[in-house]
């Protein structure tokens, strides 16, 4: 069964990021989906949206308020018995991402110590 959620998940994933991709305009924000977590009946799914640039808040209203549109439009190419309930949430992993790689390059800038000669 853990495959098949597996495989529903990616599916899901794909799907929803072609909609998103095609039906909305985000005006230079970089929308995408990063992973979907279906529940074992397959009636709801939590779907996690990395947001680069641009108004979080505004992206993640929309993607609330056409929610239904999303659904239908993934129903229509997903063939499951039940087209499973999204809930949106926001993914700040990326945006982490940027903030450790960033805080790294710093780190690299600082000074270090000289080797120590080691004596035999």
């Amino acid at each position: 069964m853990a495959k098949r959620l597996h495989r529903v998940n990616e599916l899901l994933r794909r799907e929803i990021s072609l909609v998103i991709q095609r039906d909305f305009e985000w005006n230079g924000a970089l929308v995408t989906i990063s992973e979907v977590d279906v529940t074992q009946d397959l009636k709801e799914a939590k779907v996690f949206v990395s947001i680069l640039g641009g108004s979080s808040p505004r992206v993640m209203e929309t993607l609330s308020r056409k929610r239904g549109f999303i659904q239908s439009k993934v129903s229509k190419r997903v063939v499951l018995r039940n087209t499973p309930v999204l809930s949106f949430r926001v993914d700040a992993s990326a945006s982490r991402g940027v903030d450790m790689v960033n805080l790294l390059d710093e780190v690299a800038k600082l000074p270090t110590a000289p080797p120590e000669d080691e004596e035999e």
